[in-house]
This record gives C-alpha cells, sequence and structure tokens, in this order.
C-alpha cells in the first residue's frame, strides 16, 4: 500500500515552479496557509504535505527520518516538485533528501537542527522519558507548544486551528517519531559538511531566538559553502511559516527564482 498523504494546494494548477512544503512535528499541512496565501507566491503550485503521522495523520511503518526522506522524494517526484521547503522536522527530511541524493532541486530548510547539540537539553530528556513513560512525554511536548501559541499575535480563529492540529497526534505514535528524530541527530555524520557537499542550493533559515539553531561548527561549515546561504530573521520566533511568512516567502521566491535559472 501507498503513503497516505494529506495535502493542501494552492497556486495555478500548471504554474511553471511547484514547491513542495513540509511542515513540522505533530503540526499539518494547514501550519503554512500565511505563506501560502503570500501574494508573491501567487504564480507558483505551492504543494504543502503533512507528514504520515503527525497531526492524527496514518503514520509510516517505519518512521525513522530517512524513511521519511524516502517517501517525501517520491511525493516530490509525483508533484513535479521544482524546490522543498522543510521546516523543523521537515527541514530535517529536506536535509536527508538532498544528502541521500533523494532530491537534487534547491531546498529551504526553516529552523534546522542538524546535530544533537543543536536540540535544547530539556527536549531530550522530555523524548528519553518517552522510553519509560510512553506517550506521556509526547503529549507534554504538544501541550507546551499549545501554551506558546497563547503569547503569539494570532486571532482566536487561527489559534484554534493550530491547537487542534496538536491535540490530533497519536502519543503513542509521536513517541516512536520523537525517538526515531532524536536518534537521526546523534548520528550526526557530519550532516553540515555533507550538505554542502552535495553541491545543492539550499538556504538555512533560523530566528535570532526561539527556533534552535546550529552549532558555532555548524555554522562555520556552512558559511564556508559556496551553494549554502544562512538566514537570520529578527527577532524571537516559534513558528516560523506561521509568525514570519513574510521573510520566509522572500526566501522561498530566491529558490524558485534559482530553479527557474537552471531549468
Amino acid at each position: 500500500m501507498g503513503t497516505e498523504w494529506q495535502l493542501r494546494e494552492s497556486g495555478p494548477a500548471h504554474a511553471p515552479s511547484t514547491v513542495l512544503l513540509l511542515p513540522g512535528g505533530m503540526c499539518s499541512a494547514g501550519s503554512y496557509a500565511e505563506v501560502m496565501a503570500q501574494p508573491v507566491l501567487g504564480q507558483v503550485r505551492l504543494v504543502a504535505a503533512t507528514l504520515p503521522g503527525h497531526a492524527g495523520t496514518v503514520p509510516l511503518r517505519d518512521c525513522s527520518i530517512e524513511s521519511y526522506a524516502r517517501v517525501t522524494a517520491e511525493l516530490a517526484a509525483q508533484v513535479r516538485a521544482d524546490v522543498v521547503v522543510g521546516f523543523s522536522i521537515g527541514a530535517c527530511v529536506a536535509a536527508e533528501m538532498v544528502t541521500s541524493g533523494a532530491f537534487s532541486g534547491p531546498v529551504v530548510l526553516l529552523g534546522i537542527s542538524l546535530s544533537s547539540a543543536d536540540e535544547p537539553a530539556f527536549f531530550h530528556a522530555i523524548v528519553g522519558l518517552g522510553r519509560v513513560l510512553g506517550g506521556l512525554p509526547a503529549t507534554f511536548l504538544a501541550k507546551g507548544a499549545a501554551s506558546m501559541l497563547k503569547r503569539k499575535p494570532l486571532t482566536p480563529e487561527r489559534r484554534a486551528e493550530l491547537q487542534a492540529d496538536l491535540e490530533r497526534n497519536d502519543p503513542a505514535g509521536m513517541r516512536l517519531i520523537l525517538l526515531d528524530y532524536a536518534r537521526w541527530l546523534r548520528r550526526s555524520d557530519r550532516r553540515a559538511a555533507r550538505l554542502g557537499q552535495t553541491g545543492v542550493p539550499a538556504w538555512i533559515v533560523h530566528a535570532e531566538k526561539g527556533d534552535g539553531g546550529l552549532t558555532a561548527a555548524e555554522r562555520s561549515t556552512l558559511e564556508a559553502c559556496a551553494n549554502v546561504r544562512l538566514v537570520t530573521i529578527p527577532g524571537s520566533v516559534f513558528l516560523l511559516p506561521v509568525e514570519a511568512p513574510g521573510p520566509v516567502t522572500a526566501v522561498i521566491g530566491e529558490a524558485v527564482a534559482h530553479a527557474t535559472r537552471s531549468a
């Protein structure tokens, strides 16, 4: 049986460029609503895809990042994606697609972590507790994310939509996904250097605060890569696609322009 995808699409069906959007952990395709509403991308076909197992969707049998990269590369080929954009875990999937050779187009990596050191200690502690406490730590993470949303300048309707996505997550399933994510981070395999060695155009975007970051060594490695551009969004941002759609869209526009020139 093939992978079940929950998709959300905007823009002309036969647009010259297609962008595949991968949400962060526990979020759905709807988390890209603000980005998809930006007029600057009005003539680009945008396809947002909830990662299987997130926001109440059917999980993969193998929920490793490598497995996600394989099935997502198949989706990218199916929708004829010229650019892949990922946020958080979605960015890790996009990075794995590139370093494994499964996708060779430009990628935009929002709020990505490339190694264990890029995630805070409390995250690793909570994920580790999942080995003992089952799905309870995943529930705690979802509630923590929902609490963060209360402090963001969102309309009540939009906040309710995002919170509903978080509540749809199956704690037992998310426990396995998070454990595999943590394993992927531990197997860093010089990931920053490998990303540069691919030669694939990559934009790596972080806020000054709030969405994780890179180690000094990773940043230095990436700055030396001709195919990688590091972008910093001012201020504290938790959900980049939701809170900073303007700057995110500008970067996506650069990636689309590059793909168009290279076609």
